[in-house]
């Protein structure tokens, strides 16, 4: 197989250095800025790295402007997209060369819907893959050998031959299969981004915890970060990691209100808990907005948090309703034929119903037909 790398930075050199050191395949390289490795031949121009391989991987930078990349305060700043020139640039000049016999496959990290929007339609001449990567720089190459997983987007998301055929050479590279998730573009664009964000969140909650041991002065900040990482059911597993309704109970909601009291009585300088509850109330409206898109007399299956309860305590559906009547719709109390939408409280909620009356299903697990939405997934 013949394989072409373009952009050799801190991402590109040492992936391709890892192909051609444990594969037999003949691997080229371009790069604007002069490059050397002993691993493979670095070409002078990007036509001669692409013409003629079988796959081409492009490893471009999508950098934000100066001042964004976190050095110096920025959140103070207008939020802004990276910059996709130069893939744009890149992925055009691969385009007007290649054909449908060779595979383009972008690393590069990009917003959830750039390819489809932006990037898609200047491919027309080759078959596509988008496949980025999860490497932390300082160690590209242990990580590329074993990934927590490994993305490919497609299309329509499905297991196209150009896929399994990236696929194939990751297992062969790796001498095992690591989890591979085969999603469409948009899908491979939020897991990559969304695993970025989730380490820094995770960061950001520690350091938060570590800020409160300071103040207080009689708290170890190791040993209340070791207690919870050590807690590998709800905090480390894989509970709470399903879309849905939000949280409720006697202790989530009011523990977020009290703590911050605690960090404003403590003068941390920032209002964490308060985002966390603002950004719950703005969730609970989005979805009732969604909800009254399909009728505006609705019956909700439980008020409860919990199934088969009669606890409201920090009731999330009793929150959604709030926002529902906010925006105009009724709420009505039992099935009628007053109903025109059903919301599915929680996951074990059963009921029929004729076709007339929508249900609207945030866990998406209600058996499917015509009536019935799952919220967060296209139909």
């Amino acid at each position: 197989m013949k394989i072409g790398f373009i952009g050799l930075g801190k991402l590109g050199m040492p992936c391709a250095e890892v192909i051609a050191d444990r594969t037999t395949h003949l691997v080229e390289g371009f790069d604007l800025l002069p490059k050397s490795t002993p691993s493979f031949r670095i070409n002078d121009t990007l036509d001669e790295t692409v013409k003629g391989k079988d796959i081409v991987f492009v490893a471009t930078p999508t950098p934000h402007e100066q001042g964004y990349d976190g050095r110096n305060p920025s959140s103070q700043l207008e939020p802004k997209d990276f910059d996709y020139s130069s893939v744009v640039d890149v992925l055009t000049k691969c385009n007007a060369v290649m054909n449908d016999n060779q595979i383009l496959v972008l690393i590069s990290t990009v917003l959830p819907g750039t390819i489809r929007k932006h990037l898609a339609p200047i491919i027309t001449n080759t078959r596509f893959v988008y496949n980025p990567y999860l490497i932390a720089m300082g160690t590209v190459k242990s990580d590329f050998l074993d990934p927590d997983m490994i993305m490919i987007g497609t299309m329509d998301g499905g297991r196209t031959p150009e896929a399994l055929q990236v696929a194939d050479l990751y297992y062969e590279i790796s001498g095992f299969k690591p989890r591979t998730e085969f999603v469409n573009w948009d899908e491979c664009e939020a897991i990559k981004i969304f695993y970025n964000t989730w380490i820094s969140t995770k960061i950001a909650y520690v350091n938060l915890i570590q800020d409160i041991a300071v103040k207080n002065k009689n708290i170890n900040v190791d040993k209340v970060t070791e207690a919870l990482a050590n807690s590998n059911r709800s905090i480390l597993g894989k509970k709470y990691m399903r879309a849905g309704m939000g949280d409720g109970g006697a202790c989530h909601p009011r523990d977020n209100i009290a703590l911050r009291w605690l960090a404003r009585e403590l003068d941390i300088g920032y209002d964490f808990f308060g985002n966390i509850m603002d950004t719950r109330e703005r969730q609970a409206e989005n979805m009732a907005k969604e909800i009254l898109k399909h009728g505006t007399n609705i019956w909700f299956s439980s008020d409860s948090y919990k199934p088969n309860t009669n606890l409201l305590d920090g009731s999330y559906s009793l929150l959604v309703q709030h926002f529902v009547k906010q925006h105009g719709g009724q709420i009505v109390q039992g099935i009628d034929n007053k109903v025109e939408v059903i919301v599915r409280v929680h996951e074990t909620d059963v009921f029929s119903t004729d076709e007339t009356t929508v249900i609207f299903d945030p866990w998406r697990t209600y058996p499917p037909g015509k009536n019935v939405v799952y919220y967060g997934r296209p139909r």
